[in-house]
């Protein structure tokens, strides 16, 4: 069946490639898996085993017969992704769902937040996600302060997941082939940074929104409305939101916190 291009239809079809995903994923028998895009199934025939937990979700409902037809055992929604209530999950039952999925690369950051927000609200409930996503944006997803790539998307997404990327897929793995390259990438819930209220965690998000926007000015100008007593804070005024680890953002976001409450008391 041909590719549609308004869904970002890209078919990984590549075995050696398949091979590597089930034997990174290694799924045990008292695993759940979600399936995001299961497209022809050809990832679900790697992975999926006769009386396993397994759900997954299909954009296109033309595929729709042809998964049932294979599959007749898994549970298979007819949905877009950014619109599908991840609460849902709970059907799976457990505290070990496995995610995965070969993501359209034009709602690979709206999913992944939207993920992120979740998997801080249920807490022990998602062992791991395994994505293919555009090399870039893996690369984006896994850098670290000083480098070109650390941005806002780093910031959010560490917060809640260890990062790995693993391995980079060439553009004629899939059908039709993509224009870029792609990377698998493995995210796993972090306790890191549990102990931030979802009050901090959105003020971190503002503040990243304002400090990587001003990427090229040092850190107290490209925050200077918040009029922080940087020696108090402990973060280095005179870097650039580049430098900046996620302790400092986390410092920022407390302070900001500390400083809108005394002028509220």
């Amino acid at each position: 069946m041909k590719a549609r291009k308004r869904f970002g239809q890209h078919f990984l079809t590549e075995q050696g490639v398949l091979n590597a995903i089930a034997a990174a994923v290694a799924l045990q028998p008292a695993d759940a898996v979600f399936e995001i895009g299961p497209g022809h199934g050809a990832l679900t025939e790697q992975l999926y085993v006769d009386g396993m937990s397994y759900l997954a979700v299909e954009i296109d409902r033309d595929l729709i017969p042809h998964l049932k037809a294979r599959y007749p055992s898994i549970r298979l929604v007819n949905e877009d992704i950014l619109g599908f209530d991840l609460n849902r999950l709970e059907v799976l039952a457990g505290e070990n769902v496995r995610i995965v999925g070969n993501l359209p690369y034009n709602i690979s950051s709206p999913l992944l937040i939207g993920l992120s927000a979740w998997v801080r609200e249920h807490s022990g409930l998602m062992r791991d996600g395994h994505f293919m996503l555009q090399r870039e944006f893996a690369q984006r997803l896994c850098a670290g302060p000083g480098s070109k790539a650390w941005g806002r998307l780093s910031v959010m997404m560490q917060l809640t997941f260890e990062v790995e990327l693993l391995f980079d897929v060439a553009p004629e793995s899939f059908t039709p082939p993509p224009r870029v390259w792609s990377s698998l990438v493995r995210l796993v819930p972090t306790t890191k940074w549990s102990s931030l209220n979802l009050d901090e965690v959105q003020r971190i998000n503002e503040l990243t929104k304002k400090a990587f926007g001003g990427r090229r000015k040092k850190i107290t100008n490209a925050l200077k409305d918040m009029n922080l007593d940087w020696q108090r804070v402990g973060v280095d005024a005179g870097a650039r939101a580049d430098d900046l680890s996620l302790q400092d953002f986390v410092k920022l976001a407390r302070a900001d916190q500390e400083r809108e409450q005394g002028l509220e008391s």
